[in-house]
C-alpha cells in the first residue's frame, strides 16, 4: 500500500503548555482515519500541521511527489458576494463539471436545494457550511483533511456523507483525515482512529466501536488509573455491544473477550424505577397535545398534532431545518400556543429547555464559576434507590470535565464546550422534570458527550431532545418521531426508517418517466397510506406482500443454520466465528428491513 504522507518527531508547544512531544505517524493509500480527544488536547492543531497550515516547532511532515492535500477548517472563509455555483465549481464550463459524475453526486447531496446564482452572503450558517464542504468535495484532492465536517449538518446530509466518504475511498487511491466529535460517523467511515491525549498520538485500529473496545482493554491492563474514565468507556461499550449500533459495526475482536469485559456492566439505564421515580415527581399528566395545528399567516407549520407525553418518556425529534422541530418544543414548554387545537399540561410540570444559544450565562460574564455555584442549590441528587447520590455543585461540575482550577476562571473565558456544560449545570440544578435539549452536542468532544450521556442516563424525568448527532440521539432516547410534511410521525424504525421515508418523499416529488414508475413510486413511503389503492396498485402490493413472506421464511431458516454453526464452531478460530457473526447480522439486517416494508404494505392493503 502507497504511502501518501507522514510525520516524523513533530512537537508543537503553546505559550501555557506543550501540546505535541516528537510524534511519528503515516497515511497510507485507502485509509480513512478519524481523530478523537478532549477539547484542547491538539486534534485541530494535528490537523493543521499534517496539511501544511501550521509549521510545527520541531520535526518534519512529507508529502509524497504529485499528492494533493484539501482542507475543510472549522472557520467560515466563504466570499459573500460570490454565487453558490461560482462556489463550488469554479470557472469550469457547465459540460465539464456536468459531465462528471462525482461533481454531480456532491451537488446533488449537499446543495440541491440551494439556488445556483444565490449569493453566499444571502445562505444561512448551515447552507454556507455545506457550500464549502462541496466545494472540497467536487475538488480534485488525494487526501482530504475535515475538521468538524459535520457541524450544522443534519442527519441525511451527514448520512449523504458517510456514504460519499466511503464510496470514495479506497477507490481513487487517496487518504482521508478527519476531527469529528460524531461518534456515528466516526464508526461508519473510518478504517483507523488516533486518540490524541497526553502529547501523544496513539493509533486504534477500526472505527468508535472498536476503539472504545480497545480503550477499556488498555484502561484495564494498565491497572485502572484512569477509574472514572474507564467507567464511562465501559459503559459506552455496553452501550455499544447491546445497543442498535451493535447491528451495524464490525469490530475485528475477539467476541469472548468483548463479552467477558461487559459481563459485569447493567443496561445503561435502569428504565422501570426511572420511570416510577418520574411518575412520582409527575404524576401521570404530562403534556398531552391534542389535535394541534400552529401556523404562521398563511402557511401552517404543524398539523393536527397528536401526541400525549408520558411521565419518564425519552424522546428523540428528527426533521430537516424549517420542518418545525423548534415550534413543537414551543408547544411543549408552553412559549408558543396552537392556532387550532390545545396543549394540556399536568399540574406539577416544570419545563427547563437547553437552547442552542448561551444567553443564559449573559449575565454571569464577569463573575468567576464559583461565585455562579454559590448562589445556586446546595445539593443535586443524581441516580435513583441504592445507587442515588447527593452532589454538590462543584462535584456534579467534576463530572461534567471541570477542573478545580476552572472554578475561579470567569464564565466570559470558557470555552465553547465549558459554557456548554456549565449552562446544563444551572438547568439541572433547578430541578426540571421535564428536560428538553435543543442540540446539546455543539462544542462536545467524545468523552465529554460519553459523560453528558451518563449524566442523562440517571436523570428521572421526561426527556425531549432535537439533535442532528445521531449516535447521541439514539444513546439517550429509547425512541424517535419525525416531523415530515407538517405532521408528527413515530418512527419504529429509528434514524434508518426516517431517512428511508425522507428518500421516498424526495422520490415522489421527483417527476417519473413512465406509468410504471409512478406505480411504484405509488408504494414507497407514506404516500399512499390510508389512501385507496387502485387495482393494479393492490394486485402489486399483494405480489410484493407473497414475494417477502417466502424470502422471509429462507431467511429464519439461514438464521437457525447460522446459529447452529456458530455453536459447533471451533472456539478457538476467531476469523471464522467472525465471518459467522457478521453474515448474521447482514441476515437480521436484512430480516428486519423486510419485516419493515411488509407492514407497511399491510397497513396499504387493509
Amino acid at each position: 500500500m502507497a504511502h501518501l504522507l507522514g510525520a516524523e518527531a513533530l512537537s508543537l508547544e503553546f505559550p501555557t503548555r506543550k501540546v505535541f512531544d516528537s510524534v511519528s505517524l503515516g497515511i497510507d493509500e485507502g485509509d480513512r482515519i478519524g481523530i478523537v480527544g478532549r477539547n484542547g488536547d491538539g486534534k485541530s492543531s494535528l490537523l493543521g500541521m499534517l496539511a501544511g497550515l501550521r509549521r510545527p516547532d520541531s520535526g518534519r511532515v512529507t508529502v509524497r511527489g504529485g499528492v494533493r492535500v484539501g482542507v475543510l477548517g472549522q472557520a467560515d472563509t466563504l466570499d459573500d458576494d460570490e454565487t453558490v455555483g461560482h462556489a463550488v465549481v469554479g470557472d469550469a464550463p457547465e459540460h465539464e463539471w456536468a459531465g462528471d459524475a462525482r461533481v454531480r453526486d456532491v451537488i446533488a447531496g449537499l446543495i440541491a436545494d440551494l439556488l445556483w446564482e444565490a449569493r453566499l452572503g444571502s445562505l444561512s450558517v448551515g447552507q454556507r457550511r455545506r457550500v464549502a464542504l462541496a466545494r472540497l468535495l467536487a475538488g480534485d484532492h488525494d487526501v482530504l483533511a475535515l475538521d468538524e465536517p459535520t457541524n450544522h449538518l443534519d442527519v441525511e446530509a451527514i448520512a449523504w456523507l458517510a456514504a460519499h466518504l466511503k464510496s470514495r475511498w479506497p477507490a481513487n487511491g487517496g487518504g482521508l483525515l478527519m476531527v469529528t466529535h460524531d461518534r456515528w460517523i466516526l464508526d461508519e467511515v473510518c478504517t483507523t482512529t488516533w486518540e490524541v491525549h497526553d502529547r501523544i498520538v496513539e493509533p486504534f485500529e477500526g472505527g468508535y466501536a472498536a476503539y472504545i473496545l480497545q480503550r477499556v482493554e488498555r484502561d484495564r491492563q494498565a491497572a485502572a488509573t484512569e477509574a472514572r474514565r474507564q467507567n464511562l468507556a465501559r459503559k459506552e461499550l455496553a452501550w455499544l455491544r447491546r445497543g442498535a449500533p451493535a447491528r451495524t459495526s464490525k469490530p475485528k475482536f475477539r467476541i469472548d473477550a468483548a463479552n467477558a469485559l461487559i459481563a459485569d456492566v447493567p443496561a445503561v439505564r435502569d428504565t422501570v424505577q426511572l420511570q416510577s421515580l418520574a411518575v412520582s415527581r409527575l404524576g401521570k399528566d404530562v403534556v398531552d397535545i391534542l389535535d394541534a395545528s400552529v401556523a404562521y399567516g398563511d402557511r401552517t407549520v404543524l398539523h393536527d398534532v397528536e401526541w400525549r407525553i408520558a411521565p419518564g418518556e425519552r424522546t428523540g425529534i428528527l426533521g430537516v431545518n424549517g420542518a418545525g422541530k423548534s415550534t413543537l418544543l414551543g408547544l411543549i414548554e408552553g412559549s408558543i400556543a396552537p392556532s387550532a387545537g390545545r396543549v394540556k399540561r399536568g399540574k406539577t410540570v416544570k419545563v427547563a429547555k437547553l437552547t442552542q444559544q448561551l444567553d443564559e450565562l449573559a449575565a454571569f460574564d464577569a463573575d468567576p464559576v464559583r461565585v455562579v455555584l454559590a448562589g445556586l442549590r446546595t445539593t443535586y441528587t443524581l441516580g435513583t434507590g441504592s445507587r442515588a447520590q447527593e452532589l454538590t455543585p462543584s462535584a456534579l461540575l467534576e463530572r461534567l470535565g471541570f477542573e478545580s482550577a476552572q472554578l475561579s476562571t470567569p464564565v466570559k473565558d470558557l470555552s465553547g464546550g465549558q459554557q456548554r456544560r456549565l449552562q446544563l449545570l444551572l438547568i439541572l440544578l433547578d430541578q426540571p422534570n421535564v428536560l428538553i435539549l435543543d442540540e446539546p452536542t455543539n462544542d462536545l468532544d467524545t468523552d465529554m458527550l460519553a459523560a453528558l450521556e451518563d449524566l442523562l442516563d440517571s436523570w428521572p424525568g421526561t426527556l425531549i431532545v432535537v439533535s442532528h448527532d445521531r449516535y447521541f440521539l439514539e444513546r439517550v432516547t429509547d425512541q424517535q418521531y419525525a416531523i415530515l410534511g407538517g405532521r408528527l410521525r413515530h418512527l419504529p424504525g429509528g434514524v434508518d426508517e426516517y431517512l428511508r421515508l425522507r428518500d421516498a418523499e424526495s422520490s415522489s416529488r421527483a417527476p417519473s418517466s413512465s406509468s410504471a414508475d409512478d406505480d411504484a413510486a405509488g408504494l414507497t413511503g407514506a404516500g399512499l397510506m390510508g389512501a385507496g389503492l387502485t387495482g393494479a396498485e393492490r394486485r402489486a402490493a399483494q405480489k410484493e406482500v407473497a414475494s417477502i413472506e417466502r424470502r422471509l421464511a429462507k431467511l429464519t431458516g439461514e438464521v437457525e443454520g447460522l446459529h447452529a454453526r456458530m455453536a459447533e464452531h471451533d472456539q478457538g478460530d476467531y476469523t471464522g466465528l467472525a465471518r459467522l457473526t457478521d453474515r448474521l447480522r447482514e441476515v437480521e439486517d436484512e430480516q428486519g428491513t423486510l419485516e419493515e416494508r411488509w407492514l407497511e404494505l399491510s397497513d396499504l392493503l387493509d
